[in-house]
């Protein structure tokens, strides 16, 4: 059990739990993902935390699609903030209590601005990581927009 899971129980919404063995030499946590369980790369997000100037809030985090990177621009745009750039990976660990390569949207130690990229609106689900290398969430991009309290925005290159 994880604070993500944890937290899509409390809030009683309909969700998947898929596992697979992480290897540890993988280059990329999220494609990992999506070839260990066979699911198709575009259906499987990444989330990224971003150092933000010109914003209340420093941090935000960002859910883009593995196949895609993020587009630091857009991501400042959607936020109101001057400018964005990727947080730094042990920043990332303290404030969401998830170790890279397993950082969750949901359920993160403290609530942070999110934005989910504009593609995930067209899906019946994506899948998220769980909190933790090798577990994965599948469920409704409004679901996660819900309990992240997200918004939908065009963020990917």
């Amino acid at each position: 059990m994880t604070p993500a899971i944890t937290a899509l129980k409390r809030q009683k919404l309909t969700f998947d739990v898929l596992e697979y063995q992480h290897d540890p030499n993988a280059p990329s946590y999220g494609e990992e993902a999506a070839d260990a369980l066979g699911l198709d790369p575009s259906q499987v997000f990444k989330t990224l935390l971003v150092s933000l100037s010109g914003h209340k809030s420093q941090l935000a985090v960002a859910v883009v699609p593995v196949t895609n990177q993020l587009n630091l621009k857009s991501i400042a745009r959607a936020l109101g903030a001057k400018k964005a750039a990727m947080a730094d990976a042990a920043v990332a660990e303290k404030t969401t209590g998830y170790i890279v390569g397993g950082i969750s949207p949901i359920g993160q130690k403290k609530a942070l601005p999110t934005v989910i990229d504009a593609s995930a609106e067209a899906l019946d689900k994506m899948h998220v990581s769980a909190g933790r290398r090798g577990l994965e969430v599948a469920l409704a991009p409004s679901d996660l927009a819900r309990v992240t309290r997200a918004s939908f925005f065009d963020i990917r290159d």
